[in-house]
């Protein structure tokens, strides 16, 4: 026994135990193979541990992280900043890298906020209404906050002082008036506006129809403009119209001097018909036939105008005086219920002088002569605004002479606006 010895025995101790180890490592590298050949392949780690949203294969594939936003620019460009002398009407300009969620704020002195639209198109703010001579506002222009920061910028102006020029401008018409389906509304001006600032001046005068019709205003001269709808004023309409001119600029050196709103009524429909043809007038209340009358229109050397006018004025009684203007053949005569419906003197009147030649023949100086019952009747009926229509006679209407607005086309009324 002694003399046998054993294979294993017989290496050294050191080189026996590289090799336990060389086989353990094999064995180890075979197991972990074998793992990763039985998992599955959607698997990130161990169910157990929550899956992957919250290992390090989840925030591998969540990607790049987004881009930090920024503030978007924004600035006044006009009026320039601590400018003096800026009209009362001025719209302030301003930048902005993200105009539609920019927001445009003018306050006073005392820190109220002035009225007023913004375009975000044209990045302009619009103000609704007048700013005060010689005041100070200030301009903020801000876009949303970014991670808890907002960008904003301010600008201050100064409105010039109350000017030296300034133009008085008036209503024919005022509040509470009841006038009749053809009456414009008439704005008035102390001075002649040159054309270039007509265009200006119709947009600061807004018209509110209830119910809404359509219209325009027209230049009836240099110092007078019109409005008037497509067609007769609906019966019962509510009008309102705001006129805000105050500092505005209508010549070189002048301005506006004051605004002022009107509001007022549109009554029943009356239209009067006269026809030199039948030499007979027919009335019409919100379009029935109320009553047929004889009339008696100018004779040739002096005929009545052909064309649509309407009631300007109303005097129960009162004088034609014509000897001024004509020393030889004028007259001097006492007239009841007269209707004014032109500048040149034609009246719808009473005239008992004439009530055997009316509904027959032609004998005043240019009027519409009525029996004293009917004018009487008719002066009871009628209000400022009323429409008279004459047709047949010898010469036609010129417009201007009296509130011709409906002698013309709606077409032709409109190439009058500035607009």
């Amino acid at each position: 026994m002694n003399g046998v010895r054993s294979a294993g025995l017989s290496q050294p101790a050191g080189n026996g135990r590289r090799r336990v180890r060389a086989a353990l490592v094999a064995l180890l590298a075979g197991s972990l193979l074998f793992t990763a050949a039985c998992s599955s392949s959607t698997s990130k780690s161990p169910s157990w541990q929550g899956g992957g949203s919250n290992g390090a294969a989840g925030t591998a594939e969540s990607g790049a992280p987004s881009p930090t936003p920024t503030l978007s620019t924004v600035a006044v460009t006009s009026p320039k900043a601590a400018a003096t002398d800026v009209e009362a009407w001025s719209d302030v300009k301003y930048t902005s890298e993200d105009p539609e969620n920019t927001t445009v704020k003018v306050t006073n002195a005392a820190g109220e906020e002035v009225k007023g639209t913004v375009d975000k198109d044209e990045n302009v703010w619009h103000p609704g209404e007048s700013m005060d001579w010689g005041s100070k506002y200030t301009v903020t222009v801000s876009t949303p906050a970014v991670d808890g920061k907002g960008n904003e910028t301010t600008s201050d102006f100064t409105v010039m002082k109350k000017p030296a020029n300034l133009v008085r401008v008036t209503s024919f018409l005022g509040d509470g008036n009841v006038v009749g389906v053809g009456m414009p509304l008439i704005m008035k001006f102390g001075r002649a506006i040159p054309a270039k600032y007509r265009a200006t001046v119709e947009r600061n005068m807004v018209v509110t129809a209830t119910p809404a019709q359509e219209g325009t205003w027209g230049w009836i001269s240099p110092t007078e403009v019109h409005y008037r709808p497509k067609v007769y004023w609906k019966a019962g309409t509510k009008i309102d119209y705001k006129v805000q001119l105050k500092g505005v600029k209508l010549d070189d050196g002048w301005y506006g001097k004051s605004d002022l709103t009107v509001d007022l009524k549109i009554g029943r429909s009356l239209i009067m018909t006269v026809s030199n043809k039948t030499k007979k007038m027919t009335v019409t209340e919100n379009g029935k036939v109320i009553k047929t009358l004889p009339v008696s229109l100018g004779k040739p050397s002096t005929p009545s105008s052909s064309g649509t006018m309407v009631v300007i004025e109303k005097k129960e009684h009162t004088v034609f005086d014509t000897t001024d203007t004509d020393p030889k053949g004028g007259y001097k005569t006492n007239i009841d219920f007269a209707q004014r419906i032109t500048w040149s003197g034609q009246f719808i009147h009473a005239a008992p002088w004439s009530e055997g030649q009316q509904g027959k023949y032609n004998v005043s100086h240019g009027c519409v002569n009525v029996s004293e019952a009917m004018g009487a009747w008719l002066f009871k009926q009628t209000m400022m605004g009323d429409v008279i229509t004459v047709s047949g006679t010898e010469e036609k209407l010129k417009n201007g002479n009296g509130w011709t607005d409906w002698n013309m086309s709606y077409d032709a009324f409109k190439q009058t606006s500035a607009l």
